[in-house]
């Protein structure tokens, strides 16, 4: 049984910022990619920052210069720096990943944490 588990979201101020982290635990071969999304309230889920194995980075231009991705595959960690954070930031944040099996590949969510950004 695979799961993500995501810590800290919370409420940062404009202009404060948070670090995410997102743990894969369970069995699997491999990580093809991990990152985040995030779904705020009436809007669709977009992407905000992901890993992609062979392929790097890949940021919203909503975040970019703002929020920097990192990862630890060793520890199957990755984690969402987020600075200059602005009210538009709120959002249920959510990791992703897409985790190599064996003989197949799956994708899998976190359960989301929130984040709020306001005065």
């Amino acid at each position: 049984q695979v799961q993500l588990g995501e810590s800290g979201g919370g409420l940062a101020q404009p202009g404060g910022s948070l670090r995410l982290s997102c743990a894969a635990s369970g069995s699997f071969v491999s990580i093809n990619a991990m990152g985040w999304y995030r779904q705020a309230p009436g809007k669709e889920r977009e992407l905000v920052a992901t890993f992609t194995r062979g392929s790097g980075t890949n940021y919203a231009d909503s975040v970019k210069g703002r929020f920097t991705i990192s990862r630890d595959y060793a520890k199957n960690m990755v984690y969402l720096q987020m600075d200059s954070l602005k009210p538009a930031d709120t959002a249920v944040y959510y990791c992703n990943a897409d985790l190599n099996l064996g003989p197949w590949a799956k994708q899998y969510w976190g359960q989301g944490t929130q984040v709020t950004v306001s005065s």
